[in-house]
């Protein structure tokens, strides 16, 4: 179990997930710098987004295109149903966690940030992401984009943590 699970309001998003992982790293950043920094795109991430689109076609599943090149710290949302570059958010608490979820027609994938301050100064970034797919189609849809989101998910860590 994660840290995140233990948070009460954020329990719920777990429940009957199909894939669950969580990932830690530590920064200098409040929570709003930090969600920034990770939604920054690198170019060669705009490259696997155009491998993306092509890989999920056979899918039935349309990318939405992000406009902008990111965003800054006072624009990130907390409230329920707001937009945050591609994701609606799920919920919020300033400057303690930041969850936001993307839906698939084959899969609800749900990211959590949460920010826990460290004894020294600075944070410990959470990073969670709960799937839950919706058909069967959901689990090979997710095996074919499974390598690319960890390679995607620890980039955006790095930057986020460098804001």
């Amino acid at each position: 179990m994660g840290y995140l699970e233990t948070v009460p309001e954020l329990a719920p998003l777990y429940a009957g997930a199909d894939y669950v992982e969580e990932k830690t790293i530590e920064g200098s950043a409040d929570l709003r710098r930090f969600i920034a920094g990770m939604m920054r795109r690198p170019t060669w991430l705009g490259a696997l987004f155009t491998l993306r689109k092509i890989l999920v076609r056979p899918f039935g599943i349309r990318q939405e295109r992000v406009e902008g090149d990111g965003l800054r710290p006072e624009d990130v949302p907390f409230a329920p149903g707001e937009k945050c570059r591609g994701f609606t958010v799920t919920c919020g608490r300033e400057g303690e966690h930041l969850a936001m979820h993307i839906d698939d027609p084959h899969l609800k994938a749900q990211v959590i940030v949460a920010a826990v301050p460290l004894p020294l100064g600075g944070n410990r970034f959470h990073v969670a992401t709960i799937v839950h797919y919706n058909n069967r189609l959901g689990p090979i849809y997710f095996s074919i984009i499974l390598p690319f989101h960890h390679l995607v998910v620890e980039s955006m860590m790095r930057k986020g943590a460098k804001a």
